[in-house]
């Protein structure tokens, strides 16, 4: 199983990207999939997870300025990041069951 993330960078507080995380190695459409971060001296914590039947879980603090995505035919996961802060900064992981990408970094800063 492999997962690959991009999509991270630097932008300022306010703007948006998108993360997206293509996976190998697994029956895409059947497995629950999420996003994780963790920032400097903090512990990893869920972003969002999408269950396969469709069900989707928001951590509080992203609520309303992120939306978590799949396209099973193209085997992708996406985090789409609006509104972001600069407590947003962390490295971002996708995950699924054992798991994990290597991360991608994103920054928010002026």
């Amino acid at each position: 199983v492999q997962l690959v993330e991009s999509g991270g960078g630097l932008v300022q507080p306010g703007g948006s990207l998108r993360l997206s995380c293509v996976a190998s190695g697994i029956i895409f459409s059947a497995y629950n999939m999420g996003w994780y971060r963790q920032a400097p001296g903090k512990e990893r914590e869920l972003v969002a997870t999408i269950i396969s039947g469709g069900t989707i879980i928001y951590a509080d603090s992203v609520k309303g300025r992120f939306t978590i995505s799949r396209d099973n035919a193209k085997i992708t996961m996406y985090l789409q990041m609006n509104s972001l802060k600069p407590e947003d900064t962390a490295v971002y992981y996708c995950n699924t069951m054992k798991y994990w990408g290597q991360g991608t970094q994103v920054t928010v800063s002026s």
